[in-house]
């Protein structure tokens, strides 16, 4: 079974417990509320029965509405972007602060509209079993979940260690080697790393590690980031449809050949990937040997010079974001041939590897179009740097430099 089909399985298995626990929790808050105005749990009566009559409850729509408005919480909590492999610690922060905003949103959509309340004490008082009930169902089915993918997950985890003779080199070859395989890669560290608080735990059974693969932005902020990914591409490849369907026209009458160029490239976990641009050069520009752009390179057309100087031949790769091969903000993708040459001065590019290449980044703007190697071994610390200190304002930063560069119109 493929990892891309194991993933989706346990997502829906992940979904199926939330919509099953979610459904549980309304009903018994439901019982809860009937029984207790009904009289038939007279002890309850005092301190939880709320003053007024629960009428919604005769109605399904809050029995579809209340697991429907669980799940969206969930996902932009990031809950099933890594199911069975974040920590207790996170499994139980997670939980808490999702079902306090899942009981606030219950409260002032669903509950706060029932009836007039003649009791307000008893009236926040009913939403606290809500609560009560929300964090403990949902938190055992996790935990259950977590037992039975915790085994697995730590089969999953490839640990490198340090061995007598092993140099840095050596260390990202194997990083490299082991990324395409998807599985969590941890490397055994040394004491500076603990020092300096690279090194995390696990599993409370095992020594601290330095997890590799791990992105350093928090799982709602890459859920974030991804949604903002499909939104702005889909949104600006209908608002920019009319300019691409003339840029297409004048790529076609300016030279022959096709008018989409696509090159493979090497994104995340160090997959291969079609990448789609405006074609800028001439028609088999490239024969046997890959060769970088330079400034005067002859190879490139008359209407490609001005499509590089504003950076409109990269438009199609608004399809790559869409598709998921790509995000908006990310380190540049390279091709296969320039990423083995860059990692003879630079064995740890592999580092770029947990995260998704994109249409922008921190190094395109600083250096802009790399034509020589220097240049590229100069974009790719910015880039490493990059992804060291992800954040959804660090993108949004590096997006309003990249629109100065295309007004400046920077690029060759």
């Amino acid at each position: 079974m493929s990892w891309k089909l194991r993933h989706r399985l346990s997502q829906a298995l992940y979904l199926t417990v939330d919509i099953l626990a979610a459904e549980l929790v309304w009903f018994l808050f439901l019982s809860f509320r009937w029984m207790v105005l009904d009289d038939r749990v007279t002890s309850f009566d005092e301190f939880f029965a709320p003053a007024f009559d629960f009428s919604i409850s005769y109605s399904y729509h809050p029995i579809v509405l209340f697991p429907l408005g669980c799940i969206i919480v969930y996902y932009f909590a990031g809950y099933y972007l890594r199911p069975g492999k974040r920590r207790v610690a996170e499994l139980v922060l997670n939980t808490f602060v999702s079902s306090v905003i899942i009981t606030l949103g219950a409260f002032f959509f669903i509950i706060l509209d029932d009836v007039e309340v003649s009791d307000i004490a008893r009236y926040y008082k009913s939403v606290s079993v809500l609560f009560v009930l929300q964090f403990g169902i949902i938190l055992v089915a996790r935990l259950i979940l977590y037992s039975a993918y915790q085994a697995r997950t730590l089969r999953e985890t490839v640990i490198i260690r340090w061995e007598k003779g092993m140099t840095e080199k050596q260390l990202y070859q194997k990083i490299n080697e082991l990324f395409p395989s998807r599985k969590q890669i941890a490397i055994e560290p040394r004491m500076y790393d603990i020092l300096t608080g690279a090194a995390r735990i696990i599993h409370i059974d095992e020594a601290p590690l330095i997890v590799v693969t791990e992105p350093k932005m928090a799982d709602w902020e890459l859920v974030m980031k991804r949604t903002f990914d499909i939104m702005a591409s889909l949104i600006a490849m209908i608002v920019l449809s009319p300019l691409m369907a003339v840029i297409a026209v004048l790529v076609r009458l300016d030279s022959p050949g096709p008018i989409i160029y696509s090159q493979e490239r090497i994104g995340l976990w160090g997959q291969p990937f079609r990448i789609y641009k405006f074609r800028t050069m001439v028609a088999d520009a490239e024969q046997d040997t890959p060769l970088l752009s330079h400034e005067g390179d002859e190879r490139i057309t008359h209407i490609g010079k001005f499509l590089r100087k504003y950076r409109l031949d990269e438009l199609p790769q608004l399809w790559n974001i869409l598709k998921g091969d790509m995000s908006v903000v990310g380190p540049r993708p390279e091709r296969q041939y320039f990423v083995e040459k860059i990692m003879v001065q630079a064995p740890y590019y592999c580092l770029l590897y947990k995260v998704r290449p994109g249409l922008t980044s921190w190094g395109p703007v600083k250096v802009g179009y790399t034509d020589t190697m220097e240049k590229m071994l100069q974009r790719l610390m910015y880039d490493i740097t990059y992804t060291e200190n992800m954040s959804i304002w660090l993108d949004m930063k590096i997006l309003l430099r990249t629109v100065g560069v295309l007004v400046d119109g920077k690029g060759q």
